[in-house]
């Protein structure tokens, strides 16, 4: 994996082989960072990653300059990955926490910019990712929640859904406040 733009530019972040993440591609970020840029300053965002695997997408924003980066996963070895990548690039806007999505959304009151989730393909209760985000009101004022997943869901008819957009074989959904 390598992050695609600003200030870590070209910079391969080479995780473990056996962490199971699949990281999102380069032409799917690519897209997806530019719908972001089009309506956000990205130095002002305070985002939440959520499912954030070896930190891909964190590591993205930061590069690019957000300020207030916070990352959720459960898997201890990425995690040490991540917490590791953070010290190597000296990026003191990210902090990272191993918890269970699910839980850690049931607790946290704080609001965001915007919330990215990638959650695993395959798991079953992906449509409750943006129910707990709403529910939860964690999305700041014209915030919004970009949750990657497969072509097999659709998420037009949720509450709160703006658009859908794809990029190869990655689908983001994207929700509003």
């Amino acid at each position: 994996m390598r992050i695609i733009s600003g200030k870590y530019k070209g910079r391969r972040l080479i995780a473990p082989k056996n962490l199971p993440a699949r990281p999102t591609t380069d032409f799917a970020k690519e897209g997806l960072f530019n719908m972001i840029m089009n309506d956000f300053d990205i130095e002002t965002l305070s985002v939440l990653d959520l499912f954030a695997g070896i930190g891909g997408i964190t590591f993205e924003f930061a590069s690019r300059g957000a300020n207030n980066i916070v990352a959720i996963e459960e898997n201890y070895h990425s995690i040490n990955f991540i917490k590791k990548t953070i010290k190597e690039l000296d990026c003191n806007q990210i902090n990272v926490f191993k918890n269970d999505v699910f839980r850690y959304l049931k607790k946290y009151d704080n609001q965001f910019d915007i919330i990215f989730a990638d959650p695993p393909y395959q798991l079953k209760n992906i449509n409750q990712v943006p129910e707990l985000i709403f529910e939860k009101d964690l999305l700041k004022e014209n915030g919004i929640l970009i949750l990657e997943h497969d072509r097999n869901w659709d998420f037009s008819k949720s509450q709160n859904f703006t658009k859908h957009r794809k990029f190869g074989n990655v689908n983001f959904s994207l929700f509003q406040k």
